[in-house]
């Protein structure tokens, strides 16, 4: 026999978040005009599942400008970020909170939606995405579940809210949640009439911004099971549509593993590269397409494409350890270490080859030393100030390390007065 589906529970009992006098006071101020306010979203469903809670989104039925008025009349400072879409932020202590009037859908986009607001929480319910993004929760921690959402989220389903096409066309960024929310929260197989929906309606992909896709893409894949759902998407060609390129999801299904082995935190940006930057090329294509920001930029470059004639060529073994210390050197721990995770993705080696691990821990074991000489010494060798100073000294640095930085300063500084005597 079945199981009947899960009750949502009468209240949510021990949320920080909710219980904080900053959250009180928002409600308090709205209270105190005679409306009603209700965490919705991300905030309720995570601390359902007892996932971190960062935003606090708060509906209401006050319209825009009531909200500005009760939280002038409570103190709270008030921004009026979005009246247009009745989004107010409401600032209380150094915390900002987003109080959106509930609204309906007059016409969408597929970006975006003319809304018109209303007084009826299950029609704004239906505006959300997925059930387990409709739920609601009042200031004493009791629960409204308009919509059945309570049922997906404990047994973790990603299920769109009604016709999955007609949630896709309203927003085709929803595609891309889908896929991510599937991959940070279901447990078995991607919902199978969203999956669906989401492979016929994949043409509207390109019509969305490059800065919603890059957001949404790497939460994707820095999710729990971000590895395998890009396979999936993969499978059913949504993901060439992405990225604009073939992807390598089992390239990003290794360094998932050896990340794992190794307890790191998943790095978004380094699986892209896994993923789709083979090449010096594919890093810049990517930084354009996805509008990424100089410092992700920088990362892809940085890791993409290796070889014998390339400064990222492969750190890893076989062989002595002498080029991993010198590019240890020249670029530091972090983009060391995250150049070994791609060498180590790339090599087919298991997520427990002590060889590679071995590599990796180089930074532990092995200081890189202070090059000891300037431009003073090569100055007081009577070589005249100008550019030629900082070329005998690069040159000086480079004998240096391709002896492995065995050369102690007495060396260097012998080798310093042969090469200024060559002026």
């Amino acid at each position: 026999m079945d199981k009947a589906p899960a009750a949502p529970p009468h209240r949510l009992t021990g949320a920080e978040w909710l219980d904080r006098p900053e959250t009180q006071a928002v409600f308090v101020a709205l209270a105190a005009r005679g409306h009603l306010g209700r965490a919705v979203g991300g905030a309720v469903r995570n601390a359902l599942v007892d996932r971190p809670v960062t935003d606090v989104d708060i509906a209401t039925d006050a319209r825009p400008e009531e909200v500005l008025r009760a939280a002038e009349a409570a103190g709270l400072k008030a921004i009026p970020t979005g009246l247009a879409h009745g989004t107010v932020t409401v600032v209380a202590g150094a915390r900002p909170y987003e109080i959106t009037t509930l609204r309906r859908d007059v016409e969408t986009h597929g970006r975006h939606a003319t809304v018109a607001f209303t007084d009826d929480w299950a029609a704004d319910a239906k505006r959300h995405d997925f059930t387990l993004n409709a739920l609601y929760c009042g200031a004493d921690g009791t629960l409204f579940d308009p919509l059945g959402g309570y049922p997906d989220l404990v047994a973790r389903r990603v299920r769109f809210i009604g016709d999955a096409r007609e949630r896709i066309r309203e927003d085709y960024l929803r595609i891309l949640r889908f896929f991510r929310l599937t991959a940070d929260f279901a447990v078995g197989p991607a919902d199978a009439a969203g999956l669906a929906a989401c492979v016929r309606e994949r043409a509207g992909l390109a019509i969305l911004s490059a800065e919603r896709v890059r957001v949404e893409l790497l939460r994707l894949l820095a999710a729990p099971r971000g590895a395998e759902v890009a396979k999936l998407m993969q499978d059913y060609g949504l993901l060439p549509a992405v990225l604009g390129a073939a992807p390598r999801p089992t390239l990003l299904a290794r360094l998932a593993a050896i990340e794992a082995a190794l307890r790191l935190a998943p790095d978004p940006v380094l699986r892209l590269a896994a993923l789709a930057a083979e090449i010096p090329e594919d890093a810049e294509r990517l930084r354009d397409r996805l509008r990424l920001s100089n410092e992700q930029a920088a990362k892809l470059a940085r890791v993409a494409g290796r070889g014998a004639h390339s400064s990222t060529a492969n750190l890893g073994p076989p062989g002595a350890e002498a080029h991993a210390r010198a590019w240890l050197y020249r670029h530091g721990v972090a983009a060391y270490r995250e150049r070994v995770l791609l060498d180590w993705t790339r090599s087919g080696a298991p997520p427990d080859s002590q060889a590679w691990r071995g590599r990796f821990r180089l930074p532990d074991r092995w200081q890189p030393p202070r090059f000891p000489l300037t431009g003073t010494d090569v100055l007081a060798q009577g070589v005249p100030a100008g550019r030629r100073v900082g070329e005998i000294l690069r040159e000086l640095e480079t004998w240096w390390i391709a002896r492995d930085f065995a050369a102690n300063e007495a060396a260097l500084r012998q080798k310093l007065a042969e090469l200024a005597g060559r002026e």
